[in-house]
Order: structure tokens, then sequence, then C-alpha cells
């Protein structure tokens, strides 16, 4: 029987951005796939937001994904949403299908001390005070302290759990695929009653990728070739002689999020814990930046560094994300009908989104930049994502995300004044800051004397002049 500090149920994005956190924090973690290899057929998920690029940009791994995306200097939202002038680094969304960037995150994970268990299945578990068994398919039995469920929308680990998903029933299905054409298809959307019908181009023109309405919901079912040449027929006249399909599926609009992300030592993650439609491209991105909030959570408490409450903060914070994703995707869902009355109320508010502030807000909003955790009153910061600033440390230029490539606690200090932080896990840093402090929806906010960041890149404290409740956001996130 082998033996870990954790199992994660699923190598999917999430479940890869997971054990990279938790192998960065020298944890002992495997992961269980059931694919054989990272391949991917179809592309899934097309994109990158902002704000996973930049948690990739804090692990120092970004480079590696923008090198093989294409970046897009708008954000949808009903029609364009530009985010060109929101104060990130990464302003813009970037082209990327999931297959790739599943291959580009395994290739890192590679490189860490990960244990990867492919070709093999999660069944159930069984946990009790001091642990949990996973069962796996071939009849292997792991044992761990603690088992987190990254296994899709289906999850074994969540229905096991006996974790309750509710949410809305799928009131449209879509047929989704990839094929060859022969002869040219109309590029490009047609909007329909009750939604969009689309074909794009892949391998520049070579291939086309199609989404097509069906006239009846279907759930569960795996359509076959015989459907989908119906129904381009029904929509567009002519199947266009589309032949090897290499992936054909259907999705639907239904969205259900866990009731809990935690039980005892299971936790779920990315699809286990929400699903939705793929409209508005959120579902990867609410992924892996639930892992990047757990990662170093899991960590301190395997560490024994913090007491397993901690863990409770995780559901405290990312359900509400969450509920935020679901209520915005049904939203896109609905004004993505093409019937008059919708048309438009999307002109209506094409024409409010053409404003600054109502553009921004959304903007910050679909790119995951306006997250803002409830760690109580006090200055705009506290609870926001630490913007990247550029700073000078022993008389040298970096960034602030540079300093969380350890996935550390960071206490950055901007004038020099003592505070009481000697940890052996956390970085305490001297800094200079000359520029104006941005947040995204918000504008521009006071400087802080210094700053606690947590791992995730979110800030726990903030100093105004006085090192008062420092301490406290120490013993909250970072000790016993």
């Amino acid at each position: 029987m082998n033996e870990y500090e954790v199992v994660i149920a699923g190598g999917g994005p999430t479940g890869l951005m997971l054990a990279a956190e938790l192998a960065l924090a020298s944890v002992n973690v495997a992961v269980v796939e059931s694919r054989p290899t990272q391949e991917l057929i179809g592309a899934r998920a097309r994109g990158l937001h902002s704000r996973t690029l930049e948690v990739l940009d804090q692990r120092g791994v970004v480079e590696r994904f923008l090198a093989a995306g294409t970046t897009h200097q708008v954000a949808s939202f009903v029609h364009i949403l530009n985010i060109s002038d929101l104060p990130t680094r990464h302003n813009y969304g970037l082209a990327l299908e999931q297959r790739v960037f599943e291959r580009i995150l395994a290739d890192w994970v590679s490189e860490l001390p990960v244990h990867m268990l492919r070709g093999r299945e999660v069944t159930g578990f069984s946990q009790g005070d001091d642990g949990v068994e996973v069962l796996l398919a071939d009849g292997a039995r792991l044992t761990t302290q603690y088992l987190v469920g990254c296994d899709g929308g289906r999850s074994v680990v969540r229905k096991a759990a006996h974790i309750e998903f509710p949410g809305w029933e799928p009131s449209i299905s879509y047929l989704i695929a990839e094929g060859t054409p022969s002869e040219e298809p109309p590029w490009g959307i047609q909007r329909a009653a009750l939604g969009v019908n689309a074909i794009g181009k892949l391998d520049e023109g070579k291939r086309m990728g199609v989404v097509l309405i069906e006239p009846q919901v279907n759930t569960g079912i795996t359509p076959n070739l015989e459907e989908l040449r119906e129904r381009l027929v029904a929509v567009y006249g002519s199947d266009f002689g589309i032949h090897d399909v290499t992936w054909l599926s259907r999705f639907t609009d239904a969205a259900r999020q866990a009731a809990r992300y935690r039980s005892g030592r299971v936790l779920l993650a990315g699809d286990a814990a929400h699903v939705h439609s793929p409209v508005g491209g959120q579902g990867l991105n609410l992924g892996v930046q639930d892992a990047v909030n757990l990662g170093w959570k899991l960590a301190q408490v395997v560490r024994g560094t913090s007491t397993d409450d901690l863990l409770d903060t995780y559901h405290g914070e990312r359900h509400p994300v969450g509920a935020q994703v679901l209520k915005h995707t049904l939203a896109i869902t609905a004004l993505s009908r093409g019937d008059d009355r919708t048309n438009a109320l999307r002109d209506s508010l094409a024409e409010v989104f053409a404003m600054d502030e109502p553009r921004r807000h959304f903007g910050a909003l679909m790119s995951g930049l306006d997250i803002h955790y409830d760690f109580g009153p006090g200055h705009p910061l506290l609870g926001r994502r630490m913007p990247d600033l550029d700073l000078i440390v022993e008389g040298k230029h970096t960034r602030a995300f540079e300093l969380l490539r350890t996935a550390k606690p960071l206490l950055l200090n901007f004038v020099a004044v003592p505070l009481r932080a000697g940890q052996d896990h956390l970085q305490s840093v001297v800094a200079k800051c000359s520029e104006r402090w941005v947040l995204p929806g918000i504008g521009e906010v006071t400087p802080p004397s210094a700053v606690l960041v947590r791992p995730d890149g979110h800030v726990a404290w903030v100093g105004e002049g006085r090192d008062e409740g420092l301490d406290a956001a120490l013993r909250r996130w970072f000790r016993r």
C-alpha cells in the first residue's frame, strides 16, 4: 500500500496546478489520472484570462504559455470588452487550447517531485480521523492524509463524499465537433432564437470547429456523425462534406455547484466543485485559481504549520467566487439568444459597456482581476490580489510576482519600520516602490507602508504606518 501526504484524483488543469503548488511546498503528492498520457482529444477550453496568467506569472512559468498562444486585447461579455487599460501586465486574454495548456502544464509538473499514477482511476475512498484510504479501479489502495477530487463534473469523489450538487437543469444542448470539410463553410457566428451556432477555422482553415444548437435538450448520450451531419444540414443547408471527425461531443447550459467544497479530509476543486456552460471561457480558469487558493493551505496543514480549520477558508473564499461565475455564465447564456427582445437587450448593454466605468468593472470581473476575499474592514487592498509592481530590493530591480516564485508568504516593508515577523517559512523583504497603487475596478488607492501577501498572491494584511494587526494576521494564516 502506497502512502502519500495528499492524493489528487484527476490530472487535468486543476489537478496538475494543485500538484505543482503542493510540490513547491515540499508535500509528498500523487496524482491519479485515468489517461495513460496527457493527450486530450478535442480543443476543449480555448483560453486563459488575466488572473490565470498572473498566477502562472507568480510561479515564473507564464512565458511558456504565452509563447504557445495568441494574445487578444479583449474579453467578451455582450460584444467586446476592451481590457487593455486595466492595471495588470496581462491586460488581455490568451487564445490557447486546453490540450496545449495541459501539455505545457504537465511538462512543468514533470520537473517537480510529483508522483503521476497514469492509466489508473479512483473508484472510492474511506476516511477516518487520521487519514483517507483511496480505492483504485485495479484493486490497489493508497493511504493519504488528504484526498482532493479534481475529477470533473461527474466526480466520483464528490459522489462518494455525499456532497450535494444543486443548481439549474439544462435548458439547451449543443453539439460540438472538430472535423475536415470537403467544401468551405460560412465561417463565423450565426445567432438563432435559442442561442448561437458557429463554425470556426482550425489549422488555418483546413479543418473546422463546429458548435450547433440541438432542437431538444439531450444529456448523457454520446452523439454520432449522422446526428452532426443532420444538424449541419438543418442549420446551414449543407454538411459541407465533413469527414475525419476527431472530436464529437455535446454540452448543455446546466449550472451546478457543490454545496460544500470540503467533507473532513476530502476536498473538491475545479469541475468537481462547479459546472456551467463554457460560454465566457471561465471553467478552466476557475479551476486553476481554486488550486492556487487551496494548495498553500493544504501544504501548511500537512506540515503542521497550521491547524486544519485553515482548510475551511478554502470553501469560504472560493465558493462565493464560483457562485458568481455561475450567475454570470447564466447571464451570458441568456444574452446569446437571437430573438428580437434579446438582441435589443444586448445592444442596450453594449451601449452601457462602451462607457469606461462599466467596461472596466465587467472587464475585471470576466478576467478574474476583481476577486476580493472578505478579511474584514480595512484598506482596499485587503483580500485583493497584490499588484505586480516594480520594486527595488537590496539595490536590485525586481517585481512583486518574482518574490512569489517560491510560493511562500511574503512580507513587503516599504518604510523599513521594524516588523515582528520572524518565521522560517515567511519571506520578509524591505523594498522601495515609486509606482502608483491601482486596483482593477477600484482605481488608485493609498500606498501602504507594508503588506503581508499570501502564497496565492492575495493581501492578508496592510500596514498603514504601524504594525498593528500584523501579529493577528500571521496567527490567522501562518501559525498554529
